[in-house]
């Protein structure tokens, strides 16, 4: 049997080392356009950063080192430009020479990957993605001029992760959005701490601008302004690679990916795709999504082996778990956000929880913010996102089991999980999570969220603050009455005659003084997460509304 094999990444790579470990006999060629096979791409930034200080541990492996170890024929510097399907038979150009070629093959596995969105340089700015080895290499040589000036486009996981390794280099960072809020798969209030830790360090931030031309050595923004730049990294984010795929005839999906059955057949069963320009099947809406994560290029490419060999599988739907790290603060998301249920049109309850890292005795413990999205019939577990300097990657690992798993959120209270003081507490943030969705849904502490909480005021409602006096003093939301938690009982009588909301800092006296009050004859809700989660929406909200008169300027 021969397999060929376009693309020398993940999922390319996954299935060629899978597959010759399955079929010692197979004929394995390898196509890749690129120079580098089988990189570690997600470790670039941190190359350009100086974390990580020898390039050679980015390149996993080598053509030399496939086929010393797994008889594969990779042909690196080598273009699939076309498919001939009726004859099993692909066409390819060799861009040292342009020599072309054919190759015929059994089954065919295609590995594009994706491409920015702007495949174009903007401007005699020099401009680069940072997507491969090449992208690292001329960042780095271009950062060996202290304080260069660098315009980075796009904040999701790729443009933050460029901004710290750009200003751990000594750049001067502009970082351009044309959303509202950085992360954009985050909720804004969630969203709200990792904008306030970019701009810390010094980054320009600026929200709702593109760039619209690029004169001399200025890029003239959207808004009318302009910076001043040697470089643009171009993190705006991708499309998937298709072209090759269209010109073959082969079906493209409603996402604009290559379109896939479970087994990750195309619509010509003898050619599979794999990795970033295919489509998904996604988990939580049960729809098909665009969902560009390594882990599951390399879980696809595994499994197309599988099913080459004979073996029979099919791909799980995804969820969409990432997590990515700027100056200390890691943010982390699994499932859907806020905004995606509100767009369906799907019912939904959140939970907002402010827990520690760790047991709070034990030195070092710091405070996580922590949003659960559920479906109020059935108690599903939609998405959950993470903000914090440690523990977030476990608890989100923990959520994204559980929602494979199919638990209800209520569950999570019930998860019996790793304790010891420097590592979490007896009550870790995800059984935390649990107990305060149990709560909630099972209206034993009805809810507002923070982005209601002045409609709610508006038609009445009374806010009371439970917090300390001196909390109290040092910031409160406006028309709030401070009445703390261990005078409640005694002041409750003037309080019970009108509808009321309370809260704390973080939620928990909030729910305290909601079962108190409600106890004694009161028509009350808890607003979830409390103060912190509430500043940080108006945070993110001024930031929309920054970023709203920038569009509103460009339009002008």
């Amino acid at each position: 049997m021969k397999v060929v094999i376009v693309g020398g990444v993940a999922g390319g790579m996954s299935a060629a080392t899978r597959l010759r470990r399955l079929d010692e006999s197979a004929d394995i060629v390898v196509f890749e356009r690129g120079p580098e096979v089988s990189y570690a791409n997600c470790g670039l930034p941190y190359y350009i950063g100086g974390t990580i200080a020898d390039r050679s541990s980015l390149l996993l492996q080598t053509p030399a080192s496939l086929h010393r170890r797994f008889r594969l024929d990779v042909r690196v510097q080598h273009e699939v430009t076309a498919i001939d399907r009726a004859a099993k038979r692909v066409e390819v150009t060799d861009l040292t020479s342009g020599v072309r070629t054919t190759a015929t093959y059994d089954k065919l596995i295609l590995a594009p990957g994706a491409t920015p969105r702007r495949p174009e340089p903007l401007s005699a700015i020099p401009t680069v993605s940072l997507r491969t080895v090449a992208d690292a290499d001329f960042i780095h040589a271009a950062l060996d001029q202290p304080g260069a000036r660098v315009i980075v486009v796009g904040a999701g996981y790729t443009g933050l992760e460029a901004v710290e390794n750009l200003v751990a280099r000594g750049a001067h960072v502009a970082l351009l959005q044309r959303g509202a809020q950085l992360l954009s798969p985050l909720d804004p209030e969630m969203a709200a701490p990792i904008t306030e830790a970019v701009r810390s360090h010094g980054v320009d931030v600026r929200l709702g601008v593109t760039i619209d031309r690029v004169e001399g050595a200025r890029a003239i923004l959207s808004d009318g302004d302009s910076i001043r730049a040697e470089l643009i990294v171009d993190a705006a984010g991708v499309v998937p690679e298709t072209a090759l795929a269209r010109r073959a005839g082969l079906r493209i999906g409603r996402t604009e990916g290559i379109w896939v059955d479970a087994s990750h057949r195309t619509s010509d069963p003898d050619v599979f795709a794999v990795g970033d320009g295919v489509e998904k099947s996604d988990l939580i809406g049960g729809d098909a999504a665009l969902v560009a994560m390594a882990g599951l290029a390399n879980r696809h490419g595994r499994m197309v082996a599988d099913v080459i060999a004979g073996r029979a599988d099919a791909a799980r739907p995804a969820v969409a778990t990432g997590i990515v790290s700027v100056f200390g603060i890691a943010a982390a998301k699994v499932g859907w956000s806020e905004k995606q249920l509100q767009a369906a049109g799907q019912a939904y309850y959140a939970v907002h929880v402010h827990p520690g890292s760790h047991a709070g005795y034990y030195p070092g413990a710091q405070a996580l913010a922590m949003k659960l999205l559920a479906d109020p019939a059935f108690d599903r577990i939609l998405g959950a996102q993470i903000v914090g300097r440690q523990g977030v990657d476990k608890r989100i690992d923990v959520i994204a089991t559980a929602i494979q798993a199919g638990l209800p959120a209520a569950e999570l209270a019930h998860l019996e999980l790793a304790y010891a003081p420097q590592f979490g507490s007896a009550k870790d943030p995800v059984n935390i999570l649990g107990y305060v969705a149990e709560n909630t849904r099972a209206g034993i502490t009805p809810t507002i969220q923070w982005h209601e909480l002045e409609e709610t005021q508006a038609a009445g409602a009374t806010l009371i603050d439970v917090r300390t006096a001196g909390e109290f003093a040092a910031g409160a939301i406006p028309g709030a009455i401070n009445v703390p938690l261990d005078e409640l009982r005694d002041r409750a009588s003037e309080l019970l005659r009108e509808p009321l909301i309370v809260h704390c800092q973080v939620g928990l006296r909030g729910h305290l003084a909601t079962r108190i009050l409600t106890q004694l004859g009161g028509d009350v809700v808890n607003l979830d997460g409390g103060y912190r989660t509430w500043s940080a929406g108006m945070r993110s909200r001024l930031d929309a509304d920054d970023a709203d008169r920038s569009v509103r300027a460009a339009a002008a």
